[in-house]
């Protein structure tokens, strides 16, 4: 059987429906894209890789799903999920509207405003492909800085360390980082629902011209460090942050604290991707310390 009649069969099964047509998409650079049509015409959107770690996308299924609580942002919703793909609402690509990055910033704003009690998640997920550990001790439920150093940077630099991409000049850079983490990180706000991994690339444009969000790695913690991220690889318009700081004024100093939310996810892109990240993390720890 082909891969196209694989992909096909397990359509058909699970919405129970026949297909008339689908086409690749690109865009995806983990699993491969599909927009599936059916004999009624309706329209499906179908993630598949046979090699996904056999949680993958449920733990999108349940990421979507949680940011979907918020009611602030326009989410794809979900139909199937297994082992090996998910299935999803289709959603046409249109063109920025003319205040698209205002209204973006002003409903990220309002879905940070969603909260919860502790902080990290039910279950683990992954950031790219990488784990992303999400369950807390006791004492980081309700300890940002000890969750976010022992899940996200730590956790990373372990990740480094097994994948040889550690050095002692990286693990010392961590150690007094670790010292100083008291100092840097200070907040009282409760936990904000995370998309996790808001880049450039994890947003698209409906057919209305507005914002929707993809790809997450959901969890419950400081909302800067979404917002450090979306600084990560630009793809935010100066607007974007002026709407979301009208709507819910962030922390004095957070542009001090940027370089340490960036630093989990260039940490992460180390450990995906190598070398070329390894410099990056080095100045971002080198800021503080």
């Amino acid at each position: 059987m082909t891969s196209e009649e694989k992909i096909k069969q397990l359509v058909e099964a699970k919405l129970s429906v026949k297909i008339k047509s689908y086409v690749s998409l690109s865009g995806g650079c983990i699993s491969d894209s599909y927009k599936i049509t059916t004999n009624d015409n309706s329209n499906f959107f179908l993630k598949i890789n046979p090699s996904a770690s056999n949680d993958m996308f449920f733990k999108e299924a349940n990421g979507l799903i949680e940011l979907e609580k918020a009611s602030a942002i326009r989410i794809p919703k979900v139909l199937a999920s297994d082992k090996d793909y998910i299935i999803l609402e289709f959603i046409a690509s249109g063109n920025k509207k003319k205040n698209f990055f205002e209204d973006f910033g002003k409903n990220f704003a309002k879905m940070h405003k969603h909260t919860s009690d502790n902080f990290g998640f039910y279950e683990d997920n992954y950031i790219g492909s990488n784990p992303q550990k999400n369950i807390p001790t006791e004492k980081e439920k309700k300890d940002w800085i000890s969750f976010y150093f022992n899940n996200r940077i730590l956790f990373q630099l372990h990740l480094a360390d097994n994948l040889g991409n550690s050095t002692d000049e990286l693990r010392k850079g961590i150690s007094k980082l670790e010292n100083k983490i008291e100092s840097i990180i200070k907040t009282l706000e409760k936990p904000s629902l995370l998309h996790g991994d808001l880049w450039g690339g994890n947003y698209m444009v409906d057919e209305n011209g507005s914002a929707v969000l993809i790809d997450p790695a959901v969890y419950y913690g400081n909302r800067e460090a979404d917002i450090g991220m979306t600084k990560l690889f630009g793809g935010f318009s100066s607007e974007f942050y002026t709407a979301y700081n009208e709507e819910f004024p962030l922390e004095d100093g957070y542009k001090y604290r940027e370089n340490i939310y960036k630093l989990y996810h260039v940490l992460n892109h180390l450990n995906l991707f190598g070398g070329g990240y390894y410099l990056q993390a080095l100045s971002l720890i080198k800021f503080y310390i």
